[in-house]
């Protein structure tokens, strides 16, 4: 393992950067990206991660031992910003390279932010740091779908089958993912790691750690800018296996095969509803 120590000189935070935990430390992130042969769209990620006005977190990233220049980009992104580690070795995939991320974490919330994913605005992070109370768990809010120009195609809750609700709670993942995992942001301390060999270990991560929440928040706004292709839809018929294993592990197979039922008719509706007009 070759990981880098987070530097010192954070910045102090202004005055509406002052929201705390337990009335004296101030709340704090640990952002990781997961990044693998990814020189291209690296910078941009980085960039909407420099830019945020609230300053209390971390910056971590989990190289896959990428051939081409992803290191060389990060190691001298660390030189430029305060608080940020690398790690560059190896792994096993995506989920395995975020549960490095989040084994080294230190902030009170994990953002697992994608090479390529970009967070929306500057002032994202101060936002929800102000709606987060002791009892926070949870905070999750709004994807909006960018293509490969980075052209946005609309939100999730437009373009998908699933609309987000404004509050949240595990047996609403019944009907598939309803927060994508770059806008779903749980405090490390219920976090459990990622389960490996199934392409939708996030959406078994997300349903874990909401049976243990005490309280989501929606924030309202858009958190994340979401580079469409992932993983899951370029493995689309292995997805939806794994998607059928985790959901009958918190379901149980009769709720499952009926939700598969209600999922179909869903996106046959979806599809109808959206001829002529971009959909995920």
């Amino acid at each position: 393992m070759n990981e880098q120590p987070a530097t010192s000189n954070e910045q102090p935070a202004t005055n509406n950067q002052q929201r705390t935990t337990n009335n004296e430390q101030p709340i704090t992130f640990s952002i990781i990206t997961v990044v693998y042969n990814g020189e291209t769209d690296l910078p941009g990620t980085m960039e909407s991660v420099r830019q945020q006005s609230y300053t209390h977190f971390e910056y971590i990233f989990v190289d896959g031992a990428s051939k081409d220049n992803s290191l060389k980009v990060i190691q001298e992104f660390a030189k430029t910003m305060p608080n940020v580690r690398w790690i560059s070795e190896p792994d096993k995939g995506l989920y395995d390279a975020m549960n490095k991320g989040m084994r080294i974490a230190t902030g009170d919330f994990l953002w697992c932010l994608n090479c390529g994913d970009h967070i929306h605005a500057p002032d994202v992070l101060e936002k929800m740091a102000a709606l987060a109370t002791p009892q926070t768990d949870v905070l999750y809010g709004e994807t909006m779908l960018v293509d490969a120009s980075r052209r946005p195609v609309g939100t999730m809750s437009e373009l998908s089958t699933r609309k987000l609700p404004a509050q949240l709670r595990w047996r609403d993942f019944l009907g598939g993912m309803l927060v994508v995992h770059q806008s779903f942001i749980p405090r490390r301390s219920i976090a459990p790691p990622l389960i490996e060999n199934n392409l939708c270990a996030d959406y078994d991560w997300c349903i874990k750690i909401l049976k243990k929440s005490r309280e989501n928040i929606y924030t309202g706004f858009i958190t994340t800018d979401y580079l469409m292709g992932g993983i899951s839809k370029q493995r689309h018929r292995q997805s939806l296996r794994d998607r059928f294993i985790v959901m009958c592990s918190h379901f149980g197979l009769p709720l499952t095969l009926l939700a598969h039922g209600w999922i179909v008719l869903r996106a046959i509706l979806h599809r109808v509803r959206r001829i002529g007009k971009a959909r995920y």
